[in-house]
């Protein structure tokens, strides 16, 4: 019981970082163009696996958050939009996701989820 809560944490947290994501070009005054499409559909799609997760954990869910959140690590890089706010927001989100999910992933191999026979 103790692993799935922390899951269920891990995954809130999830969905707290993707909905402030998709805000932030708003909050932080991000220049239109790639560096805000880019936040809005990452946070989307980030926040559309942490409500899955939520409704019903799959081991695929929090491999999908591990690349979506190293994605949004890198992509000021590969979009080119390096030394702005928008690339600060980007890289400290992404760490965080997908330290979120390595960790749901470490604590899933650590204790899998016991099946029942039917």
């Amino acid at each position: 019981m103790n692993q799935w809560s922390n899951a269920k944490l891990c995954d809130v947290a999830n969905l707290i970082l993707r909905a402030i994501l998709f805000v932030s070009p708003w909050l932080f005054a991000f220049a239109s163009g790639t560096q805000s499409q880019n936040a809005m559909g990452s946070g989307i799609v980030i926040v559309v696996l942490s409500i899955a997760a939520l409704a019903a954990f799959a081991v695929w869910e929090e491999w999908l958050n591990l690349v979506v959140g190293l994605w949004v690590l890198v992509s000021p890089w590969v979009l080119g939009f390096q030394a702005t706010t928008a690339m600060s927001v980007h890289v400290v989100i992404g760490v965080l996701v997908a330290v979120l999910a390595a960790i749901e992933l470490w604590m899933m191999h650590q204790n899998p989820p016991t099946q029942s026979a039917a």
